[in-house]
């Protein structure tokens, strides 16, 4: 049988592609527009979320997927409709890359209300899941500071004592893999944070330390932040950022071994800082 990866060219897809193949399984990859050519084991198909009638023939003959949750607020795509063609082509496991944010039910956001609906779908579709509900990406600091950096050599920030626990894509994919390949990971939902609680100043220490030289940190208005990361994220989650960092100024993020307890390696904020030195230069 296939194991069918979407967004199969994004931050956690590709790890997770990678992670599947290299467990001997049969994969496919899937993307609005993926790459030309494919290894032996991995077949790369086109098809949309946004387009349920292309989903039918990327999901022929498979009975496992890896599937994203809400990526853009202004761009859901129809959850049921996804689920149905899903169940109706013979998929039996889905994993599921969701939010944290999911937890906050007072939350009145596109990102946890699209995400927790996405949820209840899959969990009334029959099918067994495993839900990834991971925090701050440690990527999010490339799409917020890697231009600034590269240009300026300074990072802009409100609350430079805010504190996260970045969690490395390797980790989330590596937890994905194992849920779509070994037993005992059906209708589990994994809440996932680094292993360490960082001031975001200290993270941008370790990219200066990855890169070999010290980078500026420059204090900036919450208005000027929210430009700031507006520039690369969507003005509504530019806004959740910037208050999210105000909330945590001084105050210590919670923190979780769970990459560790379940695949056995965990990586630090500092290696994925050396892993992406190339993405600030």
């Amino acid at each position: 049988m296939v194991a069918v990866v979407f967004g199969a060219r994004g931050n956690v897809g590709r790890h997770v592609a990678d992670g599947l193949r290299a467990a001997g399984e049969q994969v496919r990859t899937v993307s609005r527009t993926p790459a030309a050519g494919s290894a032996p084991g991995w077949e790369a198909v086109t098809a949309d979320l946004d387009r349920p009638e292309t989903l039918t023939a990327a999901l022929d003959g498979a009975d496992k997927v890896f599937l994203y949750g809400m990526l853009d607020p202004q761009k859901p795509y129809d959850i049921e409709k996804v689920t149905a063609t899903a169940t109706a082509a013979g998929i039996r496991q889905v994993v599921l890359l969701s939010s944290v944010s999911v937890l906050d039910l007072d939350a009145d956001h596109p990102v946890p209300r699209l995400n927790r609906t996405i949820e209840q779908t899959i969990q009334r579709s029959g099918m067994d899941w495993t839900f990834l509900r991971p925090g701050t990406f440690a990527t999010n600091t490339c799409t917020w500071w890697a231009e600034s950096i590269r240009t300026d050599n300074v990072v802009r920030l409100p609350y430079p004592l805010a504190q996260s626990a970045p969690v490395h894509e390797k980790d989330i994919a590596a937890i994905a893999v194992t849920a779509l390949t070994e037993p005992g990971h059906s209708h589990q939902a994994y809440t996932i944070y680094g292993a360490e609680s960082l001031t975001l100043q200290r993270q941008v220490e370790y990219i200066g330390e990855a890169l070999g030289r010290r980078i500026r940190i420059e204090h900036v208005s919450d208005e000027q932040a929210r430009a700031e990361v507006g520039r690369t994220m969507h003005p509504v989650v530019a806004e959740a950022i910037v208050s999210q960092w105000a909330a945590a100024n001084g105050v210590h993020a919670p923190t979780s071994a769970i990459a560790e307890k379940i695949t056995g390696a965990a990586h630090t904020y500092a290696q994925w800082a050396g892993d992406h030195a190339d993405d600030f230069r």
